[in-house]
């Protein structure tokens, strides 16, 4: 195994793309220069058979998704993808091959936004486990927040929901399936919705969160953070074709409490809507109305209409499969 140093060498860039960047890697910190935007930075640790195990995934995809689900939480706050770092805990039972992979995995995605990684840590331990942080820039008084949701909005999501679930499921149980290569995907290698998040800075208000825990879960979050309720129809939430395969409880169960499609849910004045709808048709981004938001005495809600019924649905928190 080679010493931190060497592999230091092995995984930083040898250019940068960023203009903002004064120093990257090879000081006690990096520094970058921004004074025309807000930045905004989320961090996310991924747990070798917590998150993410090698039954289900190569080391490619493991460094790929944990950079794509950080993006996606900066797309929901509305910012662009500048630059990340990256800690790892390195234990003897991965090869540096597989841990080159991991970065060629985020560098490659990486490379789709222009992003520059500009430093992190290595250090031995018994489980393969990566801190990952993202900045980005947000346009002044842009950054997008859950707690802008307001009575009279319509509620929305981004793609097909339960995708990225069903594409776990595929790996892990036997069976002959439609389009498992498509759900595979989507499980291994996500797309963050960044181009289409960014074409909404031109819009006063809108409250989003991204769909990384589940519908159910985000939606909450919304609802508790902006102080409304919301109502979701069951029979408006998009699956994609081949989802149908699957037995019916599995659909209603993934495409809720699923997580990981790293989807955009969003709330907006009605008024907003058609705007909306522009801006997903010039990103190429599927989108769907999928509900409502109200005020009731009672707020932090979130409710779902199926079969003439109306029924509360609780924040679930995401189980990581292992």
């Amino acid at each position: 195994m080679m010493d931190e140093f060497s592999f230091i060498d092995s995984i930083k860039q040898q250019f940068y793309r960023q203009p903002t960047l004064m120093k990257g890697v090879g000081d006690d910190a990096a520094v970058f220069r921004q004074p025309a935007q807000d930045i905004a930075i989320s961090v996310d640790t991924f747990v070798d058979g917590v998150h993410f195990t090698k039954n289900t995934m190569d080391a490619f995809h493991v460094g790929y998704r944990a950079l794509a689900a950080n993006i996606s939480d900066l797309a929901a706050m509305g910012a662009a993808p500048a630059f990340y770092l990256v800690s790892i805990v390195i234990p003897t039972s991965w090869s540096e091959t597989e841990l080159a992979q991991i970065f060629t995995g985020m560098k490659e995605l990486a490379s789709i936004y222009k992003m520059d990684l500009i430093g992190g840590d290595t250090v031995s331990g018994n489980e393969l486990t990566l801190s990952v942080t993202v900045i980005g820039y947000a346009d002044k008084k842009k950054a997008r927040y859950r707690s802008e949701a307001q009575a009279g909005d319509v509620v929305f999501v981004t793609g097909t929901l339960g995708d990225a679930r069903a594409g776990y499921h595929i790996l892990t149980s036997e069976g002959d399936y439609t389009d498992a290569d498509y759900f595979i995907k989507r499980h291994r290698l996500p797309s963050p919705r960044v181009e289409f998040a960014k074409r909404l800075n031109k819009l006063s208000r809108i409250a989003l969160n991204d769909i990384s825990d589940g519908l159910a879960s985000e939606a909450a979050e919304i609802a508790q953070a902006s102080q409304v309720n919301l109502t979701l129809h069951d029979e408006l939430i998009p699956t994609s074709k081949p989802y149908k395969q699957f037995p019916e409880g599995l659909q209603h169960k993934w495409k809720l409490y699923g997580g990981e499609d790293f989807e955009l849910l969003g709330a907006v004045s009605s008024s907003d809507w058609e705007k909306v709808r522009k801006m997903a048709d010039e990103t190429n981004t599927k989108i769907t109305k999928i509900g409502y938001a109200t005020v009731d005495a009672d707020y932090g809600g979130v409710f779902l209409t199926q079969h003439n019924t109306r029924e509360r649905i609780y924040k679930r928190g995401y189980t990581h499969p292992i």
